[in-house]
Formats: structure tokens, C-alpha cells, sequence
């Protein structure tokens, strides 16, 4: 285990996950890309394709509202909720949770399959990286192999946009790595393997996100 202590929660998942020693830099630096990103107001961008685009999905469902604890709004905002509309604003204002801006790009449909029809399916989630993204902002590309086309495109387009990129890949880091920030592999190959050691990856940077920002 790293002497490094001030990371206990990535500690804990290695010591659920040993296999995952060797990724703990990797993953410690996304999480400071990240740290970084929502700390200045940026926003997560994400992508992937099957599996790994229900995990696109699946982190925007983790940061976007509460994940382990209430995340209630300010109370300032709740006193504007209410005198908008003291009814509706009562209900939002007990029930709204605070969340931070998460960008899944699998689920444009309209949009993806338009353009996959008109220009370009390899270039579907490049299109939105570039339409939506900012300097500042992170895309965090998913794919179990780091050679998914349209996923390295997205890499390519975020890196000439200023934007952070983080892979998310199996043991080799396929292409990806070229085009990444920071480039997490874990020590498998096989698909669904990958997909196995992702989400506790991921789930652990959410859950240190909701402590830094909740």
C-alpha cells in the first residue's frame, strides 16, 4: 500500500480490489483532473460503447444527484425556489439535491444517429465534443480495449479543444493513451473483465468527489 495517506478511499477500494495496486497513481491523478475540473466550474463529458456507455450513463446517475449522503440545496436558493412560486417552490426546495454537471454523449439519439447518417458514425461523439466542450472541461473516454474509433476521436477533438482527457481502458491502453491526460488500465483484457474493475473505479471517484464538493 502507498504511503501516501491522503487518499483513504482509494486505499479502500485496493484493499477490495489488490489487483488494482498498480493503477493507483492512475487513479489518484484522475481523480485530481477531475477535482480540478469541477472546482472551476467545468463539467464531465463522457462517453463509450455498450457496456462502457452504460457506464458513461451510470457516473452522470452518481454526480448528478446524492450518492452516499443528502446533498441538500443552499438556502439561499431555496428561499428564491419559494418566493418564485411558494407551492411548487416549497416541494423543489425539500427535494432538489445539489449535483455536479455531467455530460453523458451516449444519450444524444437524435443527434448521434443523425450524424452517424449524414457525415460520420466514427465521428459522433467528436461532434459533440466539440459543440459542447470548453477549455477546462474533462471527457472521460471509455473503452475496454482504448481503440474504439469513435471514442479516440473524441479524444482527439477534446485534446485540440483544451479540454482534459481521461481513458478509462484495459491493460494496454490502446490508442487512447496517446491522447490522454491521464490513462487508467487495469490489469485485464478481456471485456468484460475491464468492465468489472471500472466501476469500483469509478465509484470510488465519485464518491471522493461528493466528499470534496458535499
Amino acid at each position: 500500500m502507498s504511503d501516501d495517506k491522503r487518499f483513504p478511499e482509494i486505499d479502500r477500494l485496493i484493499g477490495r480490489y489488490p489487483q488494482l495496486l498498480e493503477s493507483r497513481e492512475q487513479i489518484k491523478d484522475g481523480y485530481l483532473l477531475l477535482e480540478s475540473c469541477f472546482s472551476e466550474n467545468g463539467k464531465l463529458l463522457t462517453a463509450g460503447n455498450g457496456g462502457s456507455a452504460a457506464d458513461a450513463c451510470h457516473i452522470a446517475g452518481e454526480l448528478m444527484k446524492s450518492f452516499r449522503k443528502p446533498r441538500p440545496v443552499p438556502s439561499d436558493f431555496k428561499k428564491k425556489l419559494e418566493a418564485t412560486d411558494p407551492a411548487t417552490g416549497e416541494e423543489l426546495a425539500a427535494t432538489l439535491e445539489r449535483g455536479l454537471p455531467v455530460v453523458p454523449l451516449v444519450s444524444q439519439f437524435a443527434l448521434s444517429t443523425a450524424y452517424a447518417n449524414d457525415v460520420s458514425p466514427e465521428g459522433i461523439f467528436a461532434q459533440q465534443v466539440y459543440a459542447l466542450g470548453s477549455p477546462g472541461d474533462v471527457l472521460l473516454a471509455i473503452s475496454t480495449s482504448g481503440n474504439s474509433e469513435n471514442v479516440v476521436r473524441a479524444a482527439v477533438a477534446a485534446k485540440a479543444a483544451g479540454l482534459g482527457v481521461i481513458s478509462l481502458t484495459g491493460e494496454s491502453g490502446g490508442r487512447l493513451r496517446s491522447f490522454s491526460d491521464v490513462a487508467v488500465t487495469v490489469p485485464e483484457s478481456e471485456t468484460f473483465l475491464v468492465q468489472e474493475l471500472h466501476l469500483p473505479i469509478y465509484h470510488c471517484w465519485c464518491a471522493m468527489l461528493e466528499d470534496r464538493f458535499f
